[in-house]
């Protein structure tokens, strides 16, 4: 699996596919300057050969993983959008919203952050 497309088709079809589709589709638009890779069979955007967010599926929720520097920064935020945190990242539950700005936030916040970082994790 090497591509978003690739990854897509192991979702099962219908809502749940919709929605990684609408937060992918979302990134590219908002984010055009990231990368799309496929790394441990998860979806994840780069920038300059850095990680900036990545995506897994599960039966109940969508995980985000922004690493856990931003996962501090906006702990606040994600606790207020009822999101369950961990320690290495949040879930998106099926039933509930994405939370578009959020995201875009984390996003924003990463790409500043590690403008200047070389390597692929924090």
């Amino acid at each position: 699996m090497n591509t978003f497309q690739e990854f897509l088709e192991t979702v099962e079809e219908g809502e749940k596919r919709q929605r990684l589709v609408s937060i992918i589709s979302y990134i590219r638009k908002e984010f055009p300057e990231l990368q799309e890779e496929v790394k441990w069979k998860q979806p994840m955007f780069t920038d300059h050969g850095t990680f900036i967010i990545g995506f897994s599926v599960s039966k109940g929720h969508i995980s985000v993983g922004p690493e856990r520097a931003c996962l501090q920064k906006f702990q606040d935020d994600i606790l207020k959008a009822q999101y369950p945190l961990l320690k290495e990242l949040f879930q998106i539950p099926w039933k509930q919203p994405v939370d578009f700005e959020l995201l875009h936030k984390m996003i924003a916040y990463n790409i500043e952050d590690k403008k200047e970082h070389s390597g692929f994790w924090r």
